[in-house]
């Protein structure tokens, strides 16, 4: 009798192929999203102009905007231009307008452009506005208004000029401190309070005083408008050199204003 061959029938676990590369997706997903975990972490610890520049980059990649994903040293870095002073205007006074929304400041900040750049008035009353009568010491409005100052410009390419200016009434004689100290002394202290709330020492090109020889209202030279502080948002040109600014008492922006 011939030997009779068992028949083997193998069978395969159905649930085998369901389960092969199921945790590979799993893991992807884990690993992404460690990776954009330690991105929010890493952004919240890094600098403001990091966060504006990359931020810039998410909002615009294709570079149109004022804030691109370039640094402020890369020739990519949209430049300011006269066309977008009228934009950076407008900005302004809704950023101002929100953080004063009676418009309680409005009559005394006056924005025009010039062929210097975007001019920026921030002028006395009577009894005074942004400083106290007689001293450089600044009020809380002037706090507040160069707070959203600095950081509206802080972001932009372009170089800023601070002036000082007062009116014609001769200050104290008392240690022959007069009007050109405390328009150089205002100027600085404007500075001072703009770098505190984010604008880079190397952003300000000059701190200038002038007294009382560039009168705001030259028919009226005792009237309180023509004590002010002037911030210049200068124009940026190609070739990296800021446009000529008027000859005058000059101080290097990091440096204190001294007679």
């Amino acid at each position: 009798m011939a030997d009779i061959q068992p028949i083997i029938i193998k069978r395969k676990a159905a649930h085998a192929g369901h389960h092969g590369g199921a945790w590979k997706v799993a893991y992807a997903d884990f690993v992404t999203a460690m990776m954009a975990l330690f991105i929010v972490l890493w952004l919240l610890s890094a600098s403001k102009e990091v966060q504006v520049t990359v931020g810039g980059y998410f909002r615009d990649p294709r570079g149109t905007s004022k804030e691109v994903g370039n640094n402020k040293e890369g020739a990519d870095y949209v430049q300011v231009k006269k066309l977008d002073m009228n934009k950076l205007k407008d900005a302004i006074f809704k950023s101002i307008h929100h953080m004063d929304p009676q418009d309680k400041l409005k009559g005394h900040i006056e924005i025009t452009v010039t062929e210097e750049g975007l001019r920026i008035e921030l002028m006395e009353s009577a009894n005074g506005t942004f400083f106290e009568l007689g001293s450089v010491q600044p009020t809380p409005a002037l706090r507040s208004l160069l707070q959203v100052l600095a950081t509206e410009l802080s972001s932009l390419p372009n170089k800023v000029s601070i002036e000082g200016h007062t009116d014609s009434k001769p200050y104290s004689a008392v240690n022959a401190y007069d009007n050109w100290d405390l328009s150089c002394d205002r100027a600085n202290a404007a500075r001072r309070l703009m770098q505190e709330h984010g604008m880079h020492s190397d952003q300000i090109s000059q701190v200038r005083g002038f007294a009382d020889q560039r009168l705001r209202l030259p028919a009226q030279p005792l009237d309180p408008s023509n004590r002010r502080v002037s911030l210049i948002v200068q124009y940026v040109v190609k070739d990296g050199a800021e446009q000529p600014l008027p000859q005058a008492i000059t101080h290097s922006g990091g440096a204190e204003a001294k007679k």
